[in-house]
């Protein structure tokens, strides 16, 4: 475990703040609870982009092919060799024809792909010369060891038992802005494979490595085994910037030193993948099998201007992942050029997103303190409000989303579903919607405020004066938020529409001291009570909170004040996990004498299906 400063955080602070604050006070409000079933997902865990249903939750209806079979390149082979024109080749190249830039060398500058109108059988592949056999294999991920790095500090060590150089390096010039690759309007059918891409430590600004040119589009885009970053302490503020595109995969790449500096306007968050502004219709995306690192978050749509939403987006198997030495106060500690720290956000977050489906990925290490609490995911629809132009996207939803078999681990919190005002003003401005959202075969530990977060497992939260956030499923959850915190923070506001269609099934969590509380606005909030029972109550005018195995001290939260339905562990020695190991690294399969064994509404173990969970990760670290 990292050396961390441990913030106080009294009660008066449980609320969460910046971005997805709620901005008004919170009121009370009184419904009649209706019950409602749990909602079993349907379909494969494997099966992306089947169109189906997973619980509420649309899943995505089309994903992109990206294997080498699905990109032919017929054509001739041109060589780029070391001091040569990249940008002439590029100009010059027809459909179906690879260029193959020699492997070690670098290659210095801001280059446009051109648009070709190429087709699905006419690729143009930009790749290194080395051999195939000198890179992973398809479907590997490709690591910094194949541009001669054996580690990289503070990150898990990946196998490199030779380093060798067997990329080109892309790299943008000294004074540009951005680049080194910008796709030129009506670009489409490239393949960028075993490329390392990235930026001087001269480079002016916080540049973006690869992006559309302005207000243009780009489609049928493969990046396939290549490595991105930035430098050590520079601010390089986006790897892969897809607002303009479609159909775009990002498969078996290395993301790394995306960053910038707390408090600097002019860079105020870093992505390695962002996208979900702008004005085309964006989306399929695929983002597989990748390691993604970026202080603000590895993964953002929305978040700015837009009048299209971008839909069908499978992110899976993929390692998002802030190295410690970021945190100030660990030895080692890396800031930024002045010295302050890279301001940490999230792991993923949906400001604009529709029909996502996110599984089976390994999610490690977030704090708080930079304007947010460290959750490892949010999903916040936001009508995202910047200067001198007011709000900029009442289009902007989040709908139909998807997590599952995926863990969150060394965190400040988990989940976050909520919706926000944007702007000032007379109760602010909303966004579209926020709504079918199914979330299960989650495993959540080391859930703490030592890194500077609330400690909470979920945080659902409404702040629109209407079309409230519901239809949240949880199920199969395994959890462990901090001692001194809880399981659920609630809020919604008297004058506002009530949430509902909320369920909470088949879990195993440890409670915490708080179990169910308010996050913000004391009397005023629907959550004010601080009793489970009354505050799911009054938060939801329908939801399910069933067949869930609580470990808690009931001497102060007694069973009368919970829902029916729930099963009550003294202590977690009652659970029967095959190794707690204090809630942090363990084994959470249940033994075969648990009483929670095959105890689900499906007659499923409760809790996450550890197991699937464990098999579906296994490639992913």
């Amino acid at each position: 475990m990292p050396f961390v400063v441990s913030p106080t955080l009294d009660l008066c602070r449980r609320s969460i703040r910046g971005v997805v604050c709620l901005v008004a006070a919170i009121y009370a409000i009184s419904v009649s609870p209706i019950t409602i079933p749990a909602i079993a997902y349907s379909g494969s865990h494997r099966d992306p982009g089947s169109g189906g249903y997973d619980g509420p939750a649309q899943l995505p209806t089309v994903t992109v092919a990206s294997s080498m079979a699905d990109t032919p390149a017929p054509g001739s082979v041109v060589s780029v060799n070391s001091g040569g024109d990249l940008q002439s080749a590029l100009n010059s190249a027809e459909c179906g024809d690879t260029i193959e830039l020699q492997a070690g060398s670098t290659f210095t500058g801001t280059f446009q792909f051109p648009a070709k109108q190429c087709d699905s059988q006419h690729w143009i592949i930009v790749r290194t010369s080395a051999a195939d056999s000198a890179l992973p294999a398809e479907g590997q991920r490709l690591t910094p060891c194949f541009a001669g790095v054996a580690s990289l500090l503070g990150r898990p060590q990946y196998s490199c038992a030779e380093p060798t150089n067997a990329l080109a390096k892309i790299i943008s010039s000294s004074g540009s802005a951005s680049g080194p690759v910008i796709f030129k309007p009506g670009a489409n059918h490239y393949r960028l494979l075993g490329l390392e891409l990235t930026r001087p430590t001269t480079a002016k600004g916080a540049p973006t490595l690869v992006s559309v040119q302005a207000a243009g589009s780009a489609s049928y885009i493969v990046f396939d085994r290549n490595w991105l970053h930035g430098t050590s302490n520079g601010e390089t503020q986006n790897g892969l910037e897809l607002a303009g595109t479609s159909y775009v995969a990002i498969v078996d790449s290395y993301f790394s030193d995306f960053h910038c500096t707390f408090d600097n306007v002019a860079c105020s968050e870093a992505h390695a993948i962002s996208g979900g502004t702008g004005t085309y219709q964006d989306g399929p995306y695929e983002v597989r099998d990748n390691f993604l690192e970026a202080s603000g978050e590895a993964i953002m749509f929305g978040g700015g201007a837009a009048t299209k939403t971008p839909t069908d987006i499978t992110i899976h198997y993929n390692h998002f992942f802030k190295p410690w030495q970021w945190l100030k106060g660990n030895s080692p500690y890396q800031g930024g050029q002045s010295g302050k720290p890279f301001g940490v956000r999230n792991h993923l977050e949906l400001k604009n997103a529709v029909r996502v489906l996110a599984e089976a990925n390994l999610m490690e290490n977030v704090w708080g303190g930079f304007t947010q609490n460290g959750f490892g995911i949010l999903l916040t629809p936001k009508n995202q409000h910047t200067p001198n132009k007011g709000n900029v996207c009442t289009i902007c939803e989040v709908t139909d989303v998807t997590i599952r078999y995926t863990q969150i681990s060394h965190a400040g919190g988990g989940i976050v579903v909520a919706t926000t005002l944007s702007g000032s003003g007379q109760g602010g401005a909303a966004a579209k919607a926020a709504t079918r959202f199914s979330i299960h075969d989650v495993a959540m530990d080391d859930i703490s405020q030592q890194y500077a977060g609330l400690g909470y497992l979920f945080l659902i939260a409404n702040a629109w004066p209407k079309n409230p956030v519901n239809t949240v499923s949880i199920d199969h959850i395994t959890g462990f938020p901090d001692a001194d915190s809880g399981v659920l923070m609630l809020g919604n506001k008297n004058s506002d529409p009530t949430m509902y269609g909320f369920s909470w099934t088949n879990s195993i969590v440890i409670t915490g001291q708080y179990p169910v509380w308010n996050e913000g606005g004391g009397e005023a909030s629907c959550a004010h009570a601080n009793v489970p029972l009354t505050s799911l109550n009054n938060c939801f005018s329908s939801y399910s909170f069933t067949d869930n195995a609580l470990v808690l001290d009931p001497s102060k939260y007694p069973p009368s004040s919970w829902p029916q339905g729930v099963l009550f562990a003294s202590s977690v020695n009652d659970v029967g996990f095959t190794a707690y190991d204090g809630g942090n690294g363990g084994n959470y399969q249940l033994t075969k004498s648990s009483p929670y064994k095959n105890k689900g509404l499906d007659g499923k173990d409760l809790g996450a299906d550890i197991v699937g969970l464990r098999s579906e990760l296994s490639a992913v670290e």
